[in-house]
């Protein structure tokens, strides 16, 4: 059995692309421990260190109570564009127009819902990863023309959404809420589309999900996502800048 190092300490003062092989990420195949692909503690959410992540396939994902944690699980969760898969029901509330999609309309109210309590089974979830921090840095990404928001209304209300960081030809997808049956299913299913139409070939999903592999997200080996990654975030500035001019439409 392969001894494992422990994750690399970071400071602020660590370059901002030093993170180890992600082969020193912690494997832990049944999750017993829930630290499996832990691959680096500490460090800071500037920018440059969120930007050089991810263009190795590596992102932050923290409690409110444990220091900055950086992951690459394997596997990992993918959508390909061209195997979205959507159920009758869902094309039939598509086809109802019951809701209006917008891009990068409103990505500060987005991430802080993503990061709301939520009820589940009658009771409220109060953890989040989404910290005060968070949402700063990512709001700087969006500034940036890196950061994007997808907004799903109804009735002039925001009830449900989705935002995520774009490199090249790979979307990362960070987090989704709703505040109504379908509606990030929707803002997704709208974004996937929009996406595949401008050369997108990969969106990263993160982890397994229930949620996401009825959309036609799968599994695929750490080592697998990693071969794609050199080609899909060559371009880093290919889709950078506002996407307030999308087409909300999910039908194109």
């Amino acid at each position: 059995m392969r001894q494992q190092q422990a994750p690399l300490w970071l400071s602020p003062a660590t370059p901002p692309d030093a993170f180890p092989p992600s082969t020193q990420a912690l494997a832990d195949p049944d999750n017993q421990s829930g630290f499996d692909g832990l691959l680096a503690l500490g460090g800071d959410l500037t920018s440059a260190r969120l930007l050089a992540a991810y263009r190795r396939g590596i992102f932050p994902w923290s409690s409110a109570t444990s220091p900055l944690l950086w992951w690459t699980p394997d596997p990992r969760m993918v959508l390909f564009p061209d195997k979205l898969r959507v159920s009758r029901s869902l094309q039939k509330r598509l086809r109802r127009n019951e809701f209006q999609i917008t891009f990068d309309h409103d990505f500060d109210r987005v991430i802080r819902q993503c990061g709301a309590p939520r009820q589940i089974k009658q009771q409220v979830e109060n953890g989040t990863w989404i910290s005060a921090a968070m949402i700063t840095a990512y709001g700087e990404l969006h500034r940036l023309g890196y950061a994007h928001s997808v907004e799903c209304w109804q009735e002039g209300e925001l009830v449900g959404g989705l935002y995520g960081i774009a490199l090249g030809t790979l979307f990362y997808g960070e987090s989704m809420f709703a505040r109504r049956t379908d509606a990030s299913k929707v803002a997704f299913v709208t974004l996937v589309k929009q996406l595949q139409q401008r050369g997108v070939r990969l969106i990263d999903c993160q982890i397994y999900s229930d949620h996401l592999a009825s959309l036609g997200a799968e599994l695929i080996s750490r080592a697998a996502f990693e071969h794609y990654l050199p080609s899909q975030v060559a371009d880093c500035e290919r889709l950078r800048g506002s996407w307030r001019a999308f087409n909300g439409r999910s039908d194109v």
